[in-house]
């Protein structure tokens, strides 16, 4: 069955002190969603549709992450994982919650992991969905279908490049609705938006001299980890997730097919089911 897209965005979340917006519900142990990087992104827009699944049984905080959705935006002195990954866990201590499980997708799967190298007591069990950091591009083209359309994008924002890159993203297209699409376009299109998303990545290229990648550093990571992959993505290819499996000590994977970069979205409750198990055993 096709998911119901869900919302873009709602109006009911709150402010931390430090300027993190976010949605919070629920009790028990904390699952902390990190979203992923792209064009009218926010916490809301990936985890919307599985935000009341979880609070059934965890307390669950879907936050923007700095620079995205409403969040206050941050210098990048640094590489942008790096900042995030502080943020977050400032965001934790003015919630009070001393640890969490983490999901991650995409560059939210790149800060759970940077938190779990430098913050490794603040972390439970990961979830990481097409994790960037990890997805390393050993036999592939640097820059993927995905990453091109994303620029594409940047290049000339409009509903037709939204588009483009969105059918990245997803190997179940039914999931795509004309109202999510024109939803992201303003989102992104949002004053300082673009500006903001660019000097993200941009940051990812400057700095990446005073930064080791993730991927060389998987062995550290002692947490168990989750690694779930659509079949077919087109912005971090499948194959990259063997190299992450191989190399986390304590890693178990899940491969969707007919799935993309979203598997919160294209596959669901097949997600929200291995997800709750995986936290709950």
């Amino acid at each position: 069955m096709t998911p119901e897209p869900a919302p873009i965005d709602r109006e009911t979340g709150k402010f931390s002190p430090a300027g993190t917006y976010y949605d919070e519900a629920g009790s028990g142990e904390t699952v902390l969603f990190l979203h992923g990087s792209g064009p009218g992104v926010s916490g809301w827009s990936n985890f919307s549709g599985n935000f009341d699944v979880f609070a059934e049984k965890f307390h669950t905080l879907v936050p923007d992450m700095p620079g995205f959705g409403r969040s206050k935006w941050v210098d990048l002195d640094r590489i942008y994982p790096e900042i995030a990954a502080e943020q977050m866990v400032r965001f934790m201590d003015e919630v009070g919650v001393d640890k969490a499980h983490l999901v991650g997708n995409s560059m939210g799967g790149y800060v759970a992991v940077q938190m779990a190298l430098e913050f490794p007591d603040r972390v439970n069990r990961m979830a990481l969905m097409g994790p960037g950091g990890l997805a390393a591009p050993l036999f592939l083209p640097f820059q993927s279908e995905g990453s091109r359309r994303l620029f594409d994008f940047f290049a000339n924002p409009c509903n037709e490049t939204m588009e483009g890159w969105v059918d990245t993203m997803v190997g179940n297209r039914a999931v795509v609705t004309e109202e999510l699409i024109e939803a992201r376009t303003q989102r992104a299109l949002q004053p300082g938006m673009i500006d903001q998303a660019k000097r993200i990545f941009a940051s990812m290229g400057e700095h990446a001299a005073k930064h080791t990648a993730p991927w060389k550093r998987a062995t550290e990571i002692g947490h168990e980890t989750l690694i779930i992959w659509g079949r077919d993505d087109r912005m971090l290819p499948y194959e990259q997730a063997h190299f992450a499996f191989r190399q986390l000590p304590n890693a178990e994977m899940t491969v969707f097919s007919n799935c993309g970069h979203w598997a919160m979205i294209e596959q669901k409750e097949a997600f929200e089911r291995v997800v709750i198990e995986y936290f709950t055993r």
